[in-house]
């Protein structure tokens, strides 16, 4: 029956496949826990319901599916300006060649997960002590996608990470304390950088323009950051656009070591 053709599978169709759901799954990974993650859903079902129509030739409403799938292309680009920036970031990251960068890319090749070479215990022990004296900090961690668009904005560092750097840089009369330090790998790269400030409504009026400015990274690259608010001395974890819950700082070492493996 030529109806039941699409059944016989190639090695092509295999790959085609796996290729297509690797695709979905990292959009669904950069839309997750956002606003655009409904929208993502409904166009996965809309496709979906195109291509069933046209499998069962229903041509009228096929047509009319497909029309709506091809005229609204420029709108999803609207739609999605900052997933798709952020997916081809993460495609064109000068970091991808690098050994560790590009593994993690692999993780279900690897048996163990890979130790991280940044000193996680001395940034804590430093956001801690900053905490307990509320001294405002923003401390941005470089994962995969480069941050020389922002490193640009500062001053170049290449210091090692140890808690007293780290206390020096954000102390008050410090002339490096106004702006954010990017960490990568075990080096301060940068400090007094300018990031670019998260226009998300959804923030709570409570965060000023450090958490709003590490939310606005985050939704732009992979990296991760720590703030330490001047006002009430609490410290926040933000990933991908989000504020993460810990229940201590035990717990948020564990976050962080996992996150940059």
């Amino acid at each position: 029956m030529d109806f039941l053709n699409f059944l016989e599978f190639k090695i092509t169709d295999v790959i085609d496949i796996v290729l297509v759901a690797a695709l979905l799954y990292y959009v669904y990974k950069l839309v997750k826990g956002t606003v655009a993650i409904n929208i993502f859903i409904g166009i996965v079902i809309i496709w979906a319901l195109w291509k069933l129509t046209e499998l069962l030739q229903m041509k009228m409403i096929s047509s009319v599916v497909g029309g709506f799938m091809n005229i609204g292309l420029i709108a999803l680009i609207i739609v999605f300006q900052q997933e798709i920036r952020k997916f081809l970031l993460m495609i064109g990251s000068t970091n991808f060649a690098s050994k560790r960068n590009f593994i993690r890319h692999f993780k279900f090749l690897k048996q163990e997960a890979m130790p991280t070479d940044t000193n996680v215990d001395a940034i804590i022990g430093a956001c801690e002590k900053m905490s307990a004296t509320k001294t405002g900090a923003i401390i941005i961690m470089e994962r995969t996608n480069a941050l020389d668009f922002v490193k640009s904005t500062g001053d170049t560092m290449n210091i090692e990470v140890t808690q007293p750097i780290l206390e020096s840089i954000f102390f008050k009369n410090s002339p490096l304390h106004d702006g954010a330090a990017i960490i990568q790998d075990n080096f301060i790269t940068a400090t007094r950088v300018i990031l670019p400030v998260s226009n998300d409504r959804n923030i709570p009026l409570r965060f000023g323009l450090r958490h709003r400015a590490a939310v606005g990274i985050s939704e732009k690259t992979d990296a991760i950051c720590l703030v330490v608010s001047e006002e009430t001395g609490s410290i926040s974890y933000i990933k991908n656009g989000e504020f993460v819950p810990f229940k201590g700082l035990t717990e948020l070492k564990d976050f962080i070591k996992k996150d940059l493996e």
